[in-house]
């Protein structure tokens, strides 16, 4: 299986406002940049599409690592959290709705094809990628001031 390392980040300006995702693919010395956002999103949904986007990307099953700023991401993964909202209808443990399940569903599909480990990184304090794909994610949200 071959390994690609995925960087992603995603930014809103608002919330819910102008949003933005990026995402860095490296396998080997190749590297590949996307971007995309939403003119009306939350910061949590860019953060979800920087790391569906980038797994749909690959074109055949990996072994992936995953590095993200965003404990939403990160956690909800690692801890099982997203898991156990699919077992239970979309539910957190206390009942109320878990919020952007139609993303969430989509993550996990894809995460039975790819072999993911999530690794989280502080966001804005000088890991190279992580600045990248905020760069990448910012630039989509503020491009959407110049289309309009």
């Amino acid at each position: 299986m071959k390994h690609v390392d995925i960087y992603t980040d995603g930014a809103c300006r608002g919330n819910p406002g102008r949003g933005g995702w990026g995402a860095i693919l490296v396998f080997g010395t190749k590297e590949k940049e996307l971007s995309g956002g939403e003119e009306l999103t939350t910061n949590n949904r860019m953060e979800l599409f920087g790391a569906i986007r980038a797994l749909k990307a690959l074109k055949e099953p990996c072994e992936v690592t995953l590095t993200s700023d965003s404990k939403y991401l990160v956690d909800a993964i690692e801890k099982g959290w997203a898991h156990s909202w699919r077992a239970n209808g979309w539910r957190k443990s206390d009942r109320s709705p878990a919020l952007n399940s139609d993303l969430w569903e989509q993550l996990l599909t894809l995460l039975e094809i790819h072999k993911v480990t999530f690794v989280w990184v502080r966001g804005h304090h000088g890991h190279p990628y992580n600045e990248r794909c905020d760069k990448l994610a910012t630039d989509f949200a503020d491009s959407f001031l110049k289309n309009s």
